[in-house]
């Protein structure tokens, strides 16, 4: 399925006007943002996986997402939202000061599947995931995009964020996923 084919316009204005208002309550301390049950859709609710990254000045200020395909598009969206803007390890908690500075991002993302042979991955079109024994790492399909990598760079990479070394892709007992996603973001 097209994951862009099942979200209109409004539905995405709507996840990231939600995504945000989650994110401005938590960092603010107030009462979590409820999600009016009225403004629901069948897009809006159908289970997809979510990932929420926050840009400042164009820069990574926080990314988290969650693989839950039996959970709720917005339901995975506002609990990302809040883990990207306070609980990425990489960075400090997003502070009051900052939330007029940062850009939000949201990925949707279609279920993993098996990558039968390294050669079928494409890093414009597929996000990738690495599991090697208790290491694991994943690249949304924008990161090799942005950055202009090719396959062999984008699997090095996902190993390297796994705590893998570069070429551990290649060993027998490592298993790669591959996934689509959707991304749309707040304008400037």
């Amino acid at each position: 399925m097209n994951t862009s084919s099942f979200l209109t316009d409004a539905e995405q204005q709507k996840l990231l006007r939600w995504a945000r208002q989650t994110i401005e309550a938590a960092v603010r301390g107030e009462q979590p943002f409820e999600v009016p049950d009225a403004e629901l859709t069948p897009g809006l609710s159908s289970p997809h996986g979510a990932f929420v990254t926050i840009k400042k000045r164009g820069e990574l200020r926080g990314c988290i997402g969650n693989m839950d395909f039996k959970r709720r598009l917005w339901d995975n969206v506002i609990a990302v939202a809040v883990a990207s803007a306070l609980e990425d390890p990489r960075f400090p908690p997003l502070q009051a000061e900052e939330l007029h500075e940062v850009r939000l991002e949201i990925s949707v993302l279609e279920p993993p599947h098996e990558l039968p042979r390294p050669e079928l991955f494409d890093p414009q079109r597929h996000g990738i995931i690495i599991q090697k024994g208790f290491r694991h790492g994943l690249l949304l399909p924008k990161v090799a995009q942005e950055y202009g990598w090719d396959a062999q760079k984008t699997l090095e990479m996902v190993c390297l964020k796994a705590g893998l070394p570069p070429q551990a892709w290649r060993e027998p007992d490592a298993r790669l996923q591959i996934f689509e996603a959707f991304d749309f973001g707040e304008s400037l």
